[in-house]
């Protein structure tokens, strides 16, 4: 069990890929890391073992972050087990299959959006009630994961991804200097080609390897890559780092 003065982060979508990687080392870190998973339950446990197995401290929560049921599951669980919640890394997110936009249906397009966009903000909206000075709360981070697909615009391929995570990258600067004078730190990480298994989901599998020469690095980065960038910002050396959008790309 955590102690009183354990910090608390919650990685959404964390049960695999960068999610899960943000929760193994943040524990390492210090922290008690809630992780929180859609559907993969047995995914979710393995992670939080090899947490605990390590000395800390883990607890899994299902939530669909698409959701306001979800979401009121995520948080519920959080005031019930910690009574307090230290940081947030906003994960959770989707791809489709590869699609132009005159193919994209609305379904498609509120699905990606409900995700990567409003579940984001609604998270964060929730994390800032539990740690602004503002609500009686000790302040906190927030680390949104954004995507070089924003910049880069995915033609041909996912648009309408790279448009959500172009909203995660505005809303990022703007809840940052909303929030910045009650204690609360908020930054964004952009990946770029990175080996998980998230391109498999959208019908690409070998998508990493696959453009790997467009990088100039020649390579895919991976999850641990990224992990180590978010634990950067939620760590107290970068405490006079808010609203700053990091590129994790390889140089793409």
């Amino acid at each position: 069990m955590p102690t009183d003065q354990q910090p608390v982060l919650l990685v959404t979508g964390a049960s695999r890929g960068i999610g899960a990687s943000v929760a193994v080392k943040a524990a390492a870190a210090g922290w008690a890391v809630v992780i929180n998973y859609l559907s993969n339950r047995q995914a979710a446990e393995a992670v939080a073992n090899t947490i605990t197995e390590a000395g800390g401290v883990a607890h899994i929560v299902q939530g669909d972050t698409g959701t306001e049921e979800g979401i009121a599951a995520i948080f519920a669980m959080i005031d019930r087990e910690f009574g307090r919640l230290d940081g947030l890394v906003n994960n959770a997110g989707v791809v489709d299959q590869t699609a132009r936009v005159d193919e994209m249906s609305r379904e498609r397009l509120e699905r990606m959006f409900a995700i990567n966009v409003i579940g984001k903000i609604r998270c964060a909206s929730e994390a800032v009630k539990r740690m602004s000075t503002r609500h009686g709360g000790k302040g906190g981070t927030i680390v949104n994961i954004s995507s070089m697909a924003a910049v880069l615009g995915s033609a041909g391929q996912y648009v309408d991804y790279a448009a959500a995570k172009g909203a995660v990258d505005t809303f990022t600067i703007g809840l940052a200097r909303e929030v910045a004078a009650e204690g609360i730190r908020v930054n964004a990480v952009r990946p770029g080609i990175i080996d998980t298994d998230i391109h498999a989901s959208g019908g690409l599998p070998d998508r990493a390897r696959d453009l790997a020469p467009l990088v100039p690095m020649q390579r895919a980065g991976t999850a641990d890559e990224v992990a180590e960038a978010v634990l950067y910002l939620l760590s107290p050396q970068a405490s006079y780092v808010i609203g700053a959008i990091m590129n994790v790309s390889g140089g793409r």
